[in-house]
């Protein structure tokens, strides 16, 4: 089956860093290549897989559960966990919930946690009554492309399967149960303006898990794909300090050039016009009382 357009999954072999990005349901890795990017070009070495079911058509998702999405993570995960000395995880919507997931259940192995407004429950009152439905209704209205800036858009299903709706709600309440096994620092930024992820999604995450070191970024502009939004390049400026303060030898080859493209001068030897030009009587006076 052919994959739409951005949706073949990314792999960067770069540094001793790395890091695994999770796209939302639905979506596919067009919809965080940007973010992946940015830190691939940075030197991190970056994982962004093609979730089960995603980035083809909406009747192939009907099929898969979140056990077959967790998996895809975890196996990735596992891979740079192999490769890299620290494993950061960044996830956009329900790539936030997998990414949590990961970090209640492999501890120390991450060491740290960016999301954007991840997604921890379904609000809609009709989805108690998903066991049911996906029996009757086979689909429901899409749910991509929510994004505040013209001319932006996200790859994905403009149906959402109910059979897979159904295992993500079952995956929500999983997650949520697990948050208090959360210890990693977090980076958590969210939307005020999220016709998908609500913001108390963020709040409650925040508000669950046991990390110590957690920083809250609103994105004032955008709505909930906001990696392709107007506070996209926030967001992977946003991540890269993130990551930079909890592993220092991110940004080291980009400190040693700066410093090799510095001009050096001579230890001890002044410039030759201040060398040679003579104190004036004012400059004297001011040295002097200083």
């Amino acid at each position: 089956m052919p994959l739409l357009p951005g949706a073949e999954p990314f792999r960067h072999d770069g540094g001793d860093v790395g890091v695994l990005v999770c796209h939302g349901f639905t979506g596919s890795p067009q919809s965080v290549r940007p973010w992946a990017d940015h830190l691939a070009e940075r030197g991190l070495t970056v994982s962004l897989p093609l979730l089960p079911g995603h980035g083809t058509r909406w009747q192939d998702l009907a099929v898969t559960g979140w056990q077959d999405w967790y998996a895809e993570v975890d196996r990735e995960l596992r891979a740079l966990t192999e490769r890299c000395s620290k494993v950061f995880v960044c996830g956009l919507s329900m790539g936030g919930a997998l990414a949590l997931r990961l970090a209640a259940r492999h501890g120390a192995a991450i060491s740290g946690l960016a999301l954007v407004n991840p997604a921890n429950r379904m609000h809609d009152k009709a989805a108690v009554a998903l066991p049911v439905l996906r029996h009757l209704i086979p689909s429901t209205k899409g749910i991509v492309s929510d994004i505040a800036k013209p001319g932006a858009v996200e790859s994905g299903y403009d149906r959402v399967p109910l059979h897979a709706a159904a295992s993500l709600r079952a995956f929500f309440r999983l997650v949520d149960a697990e948050l208090p096994q959360v210890t990693q620092p977090l980076l958590v930024m969210h939307s005020p303006q999220d016709h998908v992820v609500p913001p108390v999604d963020s709040a409650r995450i925040l508000g669950r898990v046991s990390s110590l070191d957690v920083t809250e970024r609103l994105l004032e502009r955008s709505y909930h794909v906001a990696t392709l939004d107007h506070d996209a390049e926030f967001v992977f400026e946003e991540t890269y300090a993130f990551l930079n303060r909890l592993a220092p030898e991110v940004g080291a080859p980009a400190r040693a050039a700066q410093r090799a493209s510095t001009p050096k001068e001579s230890v001890g030897e002044a410039p030759e016009s201040v060398a040679e030009a003579p104190e004036s009587g004012e400059e004297a006076t001011a040295r002097g009382g200083a």
